[in-house]
């Protein structure tokens, strides 16, 4: 039996167990570039519509707030790995969006990062007073530079805040434009050869500062076409399973690589600091039925604090939709 075959076996059986029928001829998936996943295997081979019998198109974006445009305008369907806080921006907005699944759990792979010459870190994270930031606004880093910054006591009214997709802000602390960037992926990776962390991705954690990014798409989407995202997300969860096992990751890494524009080395250390949660991991109190729901409440009301949004939603109970990855 192929390697294909062995992940296309788990994904079948899946299927089956999902009544999957394609109600649709053709769907539009967002996703990002430089941020290597396993779903990308299946994405490079084919699986997706085999499994599906439905014509996928793949479109990238550099941050989450233009997968929730694209999504508002109909372009596009799905988005993989869009980040929680610009999920939470569009749907306090009244954007009608929902959570599929967890995409990836990750703490080290999105960050701000300080300057060099500056000499700064977490025992001096005070001199950052009055300093000039590249943050791309309603995006995860967004988020954790906010609860970084009222960890340290700064106030975020006294920094120049300038909106800078990761690319950018990193290109922009390499010049010396910016004091501090924050992004993730491969551009967070290049800010750090220009830079330090004033909290490391464990100490992130310990203060409840979550970095994780979802599945995401329109209600309406997911009420019409729930087989559809049910078996979807079985690819999805059968390629994680595979890489699970890191006998298979000689097969997966080249591809992944190639498909994310990253050296296999690169992928490689981005994809160790990944993790991906089961569906029964995902379908559990830790995630979606309990903690991930109450992180939504938490990242609205840190936005809504710091002026970023008018207002939160009293619950986001409704936007998170379990009955695909339970199919």
């Amino acid at each position: 039996m192929t390697f294909k075959s062995k992940l296309m076996g788990a994904v079948a059986a899946t299927a089956m167990l999902a009544g999957a029928q394609s109600a649709t001829a053709e769907i539009t998936v967002g996703y990002f570039l430089e941020w290597p996943m396993p779903f990308q295997f299946a994405k490079e081979t084919g699986m997706y519509e085999e499994a599906m019998g439905t014509k996928v198109n793949w479109v990238s974006f550099d941050t989450g707030t233009a997968m929730s445009a694209a999504m508002a305008s109909g372009d596009v369907q799905m988005s993989v790995s869009q980040g929680v806080p610009p999920f939470v921006v569009a749907t306090s907005a009244g954007q009608d969006l929902q959570v599929v699944d967890v995409a990836v759990s990750y703490a080290d792979n999105d960050n701000c990062v300080v300057r060099a010459d500056l000499e700064i870190d977490g025992s001096s994270a005070g001199e950052m007073a009055g300093k000039k930031v590249a943050v791309p606004l309603g995006t995860a880093a967004h988020y954790g530079f906010l609860r970084q910054m009222d960890h340290f006591g700064i106030d975020v009214g006294g920094l120049e805040v300038v909106d800078m997709a990761p690319a950018e802000g990193e290109a922009a602390l390499s010049q010396g434009s910016v004091d501090m960037a924050c992004g993730w992926g491969g551009a967070l990776r290049r800010m750090l050869g220009s830079g330090n962390v004033l909290l490391t991705g464990a100490e992130k954690t310990e203060l409840g500062i979550l970095t994780f990014d979802v599945t995401s798409a329109p209600t309406g989407y997911v009420a019409e076409n729930s087989d559809e995202v049910a078996a979807f997300l079985a690819v999805t969860a059968a390629a994680n399973a595979m890489w699970a096992d890191e006998a298979n990751h000689a097969k997966m890494l080249p591809v992944i690589a190639k498909d994310a524009g990253m050296s296999e080395d690169d992928a490689k250390a981005t994809l160790a600091g990944f993790v991906f949660p089961t569906v029964e991991e995902q379908l559990s109190e830790a995630w979606l039925e309990g903690a991930a729901v109450a992180h939504m409440k938490g990242v609205a009301d840190v936005f809504v604090a710091s002026g970023s949004i008018d207002a939160a939603k009293a619950s986001y109970d409704d936007n998170v939709n379990i009955g695909p990855l339970s199919q």
